[in-house]
């Protein structure tokens, strides 16, 4: 007789994954709380507090980029503390690439999301490579 297996019930974030994928409105939100807080401490003037607003930011990014995938590269949690390393990538309706890598950090409470500091940041394929990027980031003249 084959050994019994343990299954648990997915965890909040692999239930928001799993709603992700499946374009999964409604889903999706009922991992979030009703007063959620949001924080993107990169982009201050992006913070919000409500579900409503999860609404309205992903029903858009469900329907500009209707074969959106979403790739969970790492999660550690901690506490009520839940660290994410995610890959979203998809076309939008545009034609032109949708991609998207780096860190969530929800804190969560009774099964739901109550709150997030959002670390993603659009990939950027091209640049100018590293030494352009410290001369911005340090306003420092080119060194030949």
């Amino acid at each position: 007789m084959p050994a019994a297996t343990q299954s648990h019930p997915p965890t909040v974030m692999e239930r928001l994954h799993q709603a992700q994928n499946q374009h999964d409105l409604e889903a999706f939100l009922t991992c979030f709380d009703p007063d959620y807080q949001s924080e993107q401490p990169c982009h201050p003037d992006r913070a919000f507090g409500s579900r409503d607003q999860v609404r309205k930011n992903w029903s858009s990014i469900f329907t500009t980029v209707p074969d959106l995938r979403s790739d969970v590269l790492g999660s550690v949690t901690q506490g009520n503390r839940v660290w994410t390393e995610w890959h979203w990538y998809g076309t939008r309706v545009d034609g032109t690439r949708f991609a998207m890598r780096g860190v969530t950090i929800f804190g969560v409470q009774d099964d739901r999301i109550r709150s997030g500091r959002l670390y993603m940041e659009p990939i950027e394929e091209q640049g100018a490579g590293i030494d352009a990027a410290v001369e911005h980031l340090t306003h420092a003249t080119p060194q030949e």
